[in-house]
């Protein structure tokens, strides 16, 4: 198989594909010592007989430029097929600021053809491909050099095999005109809110049962100079402190190094330079914050008065209404979000684009007390009242 090294020979690949429907696309990358991933291989694939046809580009090779291949993803004339591409779109977002339009994403694309929430590729390729997929090399550095025959045929069936995939998803989804449903679980991956972490809203992400404001008011602090010195460093925000050593740090308050050194879930290089005279300026940020200005949880869920036995109710009409689309019943709304809309809620993703049309609007309906649910056999049915 073909590894691309040069600027010119992924230009040309780019060139050729831009004669096809579509091209399929992976990568490898490592992202255990680093804040952002390192790509370490991508992959392409056209269907063609060509023994070129599939390729794998190396962009660790000094001189080599992604840019032609960011220039195919500008082309809405090719649909560029990845499998779970959150993460793959997360690094050319970054090292690129470039999305690949149009999207299809074989993972969002299985879900809504009934295989399942989070189908894994492996299964897709022996349902649809009845092929198997050799996951030995999965977990080997892909950024070491040369790399195996083992390592270069596992990363290009990720895109051969994906071929037949897509050829077969997208035929099911024209067939039973889901297009929209497709597009509607692609939005949150083509926006760039969804890969930018702002470090002012760190702390949202760190699990806590303390809502003391003060107490909160220390952990945003925390979080921002942790996100900040991460990112800035290109290291993993654990490698600063872990969320126990700054939850540790929130409640004890240090106001000098000494203080700080009594930590006893504090790593030893987070005790001095830097990372210790940022701990220290975000605990006294912490302590002068306004209380006006006091990060506030989420707690409205906490509060909501569930109607049990029309969340019940609402389980049921779920369960009816995924069966019958073939979906899997987690795809259109979790038991959280039943409970919500037995409290009175009305702001769930379940209500609203596709979800809607499946269960939403009988779900509201039932909610309302205009429709009825009746049993024969297993199957259930919607009544008018």
């Amino acid at each position: 198989m073909k590894t691309i090294t040069t600027t010119k020979d992924l230009a040309e690949y780019c060139e050729m594909a831009r004669d096809y429907p579509y091209v399929t696309i992976d990568t490898e990358f490592l992202r255990e010592r680093t804040y952002y991933s390192k790509l370490c291989l991508v992959q392409l694939a056209v269907r063609s007989d060509d023994p070129d046809a599939a390729v794998l580009v190396d962009p660790l090779v000094d001189g080599l430029s992604l840019e032609p291949l960011y220039d195919l993803f500008r082309d809405e004339g090719v649909v560029k097929v990845f499998h779970a591409a959150r993460q793959d779109l997360e690094i050319f977002f970054i090292e690129g600021n470039v999305f690949p339009i149009p999207l299809f994403d074989t993972q969002a694309a299985a879900m809504v053809c009934g295989f399942g929430e989070q189908v894994g590729y492996e299964t897709l390729v022996r349902k649809i491909a009845k092929e198997q997929v050799d996951k030995s090399s999965r977990f080997t550095d892909w950024s070491r050099r040369p790399l195996t025959d083992a390592q270069k045929i596992y990363a290009i069936g990720d895109v051969t095999h994906l071929r037949d995939v897509y050829e077969y998803l997208d035929a099911k989804i024209k067939k039973t005109n889901r297009n929209k449903w497709v597009e509607e679980e692609l939005k949150v991956l083509l926006n760039p809110k969804t890969y930018v972490v702002e470090p002012e809203n760190a702390w949202k992400r760190v699990k806590t049962r303390n809502s003391s404001g003060r107490f909160l008011a220390i952990v945003k602090e925390l979080a921002a100079f942790r996100e900040t010195y991460a990112q800035s460093r290109n290291i993993p925000r654990n490698r600063v402190y872990k969320d126990d050593a700054m939850l540790e740090i929130a409640s004890t308050k240090p106001k000098s190094l000494q203080d700080l050194g009594r930590s006893r879930m504090l790593m030893r290089e987070a005790r001095k330079g830097d990372i210790s005279a940022g701990i220290l300026e975000a605990v006294a940020n912490g302590l002068s914050m306004d209380p006006d200005d006091f990060p506030k949880p989420d707690r409205s869920r906490e509060k909501l008065q569930v109607n049990p036995a029309l969340a019940d109710l609402l389980r049921v009409l779920l369960k009816s209404k995924a069966e019958a689309a073939g979906v899997a019943v987690k795809l259109i709304a979790t038991a959280a979000e039943l409970d919500a809309i037995a409290a009175g809620r009305r702001d769930g993703k379940s209500l609203t684009g596709w979800r809607k049309e499946v269960f939403g609007n009988d779900a509201l309906r039932l909610c309302n007390g205009e429709i009825a649910l009746t049993a024969k056999g297993s199957t259930v049915h919607v009544v008018d009242v």
